[in-house]
């Protein structure tokens, strides 16, 4: 059983799962001597104690994180997320991986991530802002328009963003709206920011539908997570015929097989904050990963697709809307049986991409409206998509391995053109 359990243990490991994908793809790549050690590691990882005065009057003493891990190809670009179970190992994973989305998408910038362990559902408004405020003054010193930009990430918004944004201007004396994305439009946020993410994963799933030669219209659709991502990407793919027949969040999970009535369900879990007891669908008792459906959207946490339960996935296409959500163990199962996997790299970078939109904008003090926002985020996405389908293609890769091949060569390329440093 001890085995068993380190096994497990080792699965569901967010920074050896990233290392291993890194490694499976490097190893077919013909890098120069110590460059694959170079791109690997983490250029720098902070950890600081953050102390906060409670409403209640009492002191407690918060744990954050950053990790750059890339600064090659641009500043480094990643989200803050809240949560009891952030560690520094989950947070440099999350930096690695976005260097390889920031790559794959082929946008300027390398890849940060941040966090603080803290339940900020069990906090309230003037504690997490203060919280907030507290860490991007303490670590101020890495962030910047040129060095480090964050963005919301899981349990952090708008808001978070707004306090962040005011902590480093005051700090700087100067309005510094470029030093975050994901802002309010009043503050220097772009349109299209909230929806972006979501929209990748539906312009990444038309794209393999067109691949596979399955239409998208009336295909079925199951969503774990239906937060920001997973709603969007519901009501997105409903609105081009796709029937959502499941969907999942913390609060329970309902299903309809004749498909349920998204728009209706958005409304619901505003008011409710959860998708349990929706009146349009019956409860699901099973979990929606194994749900039989023609694409499978996680869009929740990490290791939800595993060896334990890859062999049970019934869906032919897996989006991953969400950061890790498929093991390695559980990849090479999903590929053995033939499915098809739009890796996170590839399928979530729609976030980024805009992002990266709304840096530029705050940078030119000019802003485009929402059309042109998605128009350009098709005119990156869909071409990074089909670079990603010919590298597999071409090496007979999957999906996953293909797009880490893509993001490895170019961040590679920029080395050996910058030179290393000595």
């Amino acid at each position: 059983m001890q085995v068993e359990g380190t096994n497990i243990q080792k699965e569901l490991n967010p920074l050896a799962n990233a290392e291993r994908q890194f490694d499976e793809a490097a190893s077919r790549l013909n890098l120069p001597e110590g460059i694959k050690d170079i791109i690997k590691r983490a250029r720098r990882a902070t950890i600081v104690s953050l102390p906060i005065q409670l409403d209640d009057g009492s002191f407690k003493v918060f744990t954050g994180y950053r990790v750059q891990h890339s600064i090659v190809r641009g500043p480094a670009k990643g989200g803050i997320r809240f949560h009891p179970d952030v560690t520094l190992e989950e947070v440099e994973a999350l930096a690695a991986w976005m260097t390889w989305k920031c790559a794959v998408v082929n946008i300027p910038f390398g890849g940060g991530k941040g966090g603080i362990a803290c339940d900020p559902t069990k906090m309230l408004k003037g504690e997490l802002e203060r919280l907030t405020r507290r860490y991007a003054a303490d670590l101020s010193d890495l962030f910047g328009p040129e060095s480090d930009v964050p963005a919301p990430d899981v349990n952090t918004n708008e808001q978070v963003m707004a306090w962040f944004m005011d902590t480093y201007s005051m700090h700087e004396r100067r309005t510094e709206t470029a030093v975050v994305t994901g802002k309010p439009l009043e503050i220097g946020g772009s349109l299209g920011r909230r929806e972006a993410t979501g929209r990748g994963v539906l312009l990444c799933v038309r794209e393999a539908c067109g691949h596979l030669g399955m239409p998208l219209a009336g295909a079925r659709v199951a969503v774990q997570g239906f937060g920001n991502v997973g709603s969007v990407s519901a009501d997105l793919m409903a609105r081009e015929g796709a029937k959502i027949v499941a969907v999942a969040d913390v609060s329970g999970a309902v299903h309809r097989p004749e498909g349920l009535d998204v728009a209706a369900l958005i409304r619901w879990t505003a008011d409710r904050r959860g998708v349990a007891g929706f009146p349009g669908g019956k409860p699901l008792p099973t979990p929606i990963v194994e749900y039989d459906c023609d694409i499978l959207v996680p869009a929740a946490l990490e290791n939800q697709i595993r060896a334990d339960n890859a062999e049970r996935i019934r869906a032919r296409i897996v989006a991953e809307g969400a950061n890790g959500p498929t093991t390695p163990d559980a990849d090479k199962i999903l590929e053995k049986r033939g499915l098809f996997v739009i890796p996170d790299i590839l399928c979530n970078s729609g976030g980024v991409t805009v992002s990266y939109f709304e840096w530029v904008q705050n940078r030119m003090g000019f802003y485009w409206p929402e059309a042109e926002v998605n128009q350009r985020l098709e005119q990156t996405m869909v071409p990074a998509f089909r670079d990603v389908l010919g590298k597999s293609v071409e090496h007979k890769v999957n999906m996953r391995v293909a797009a880490f091949m893509v993001a490895i060569e170019r961040v590679v390329k920029v080395i050996m053109l910058r030179g290393v440093y000595a």
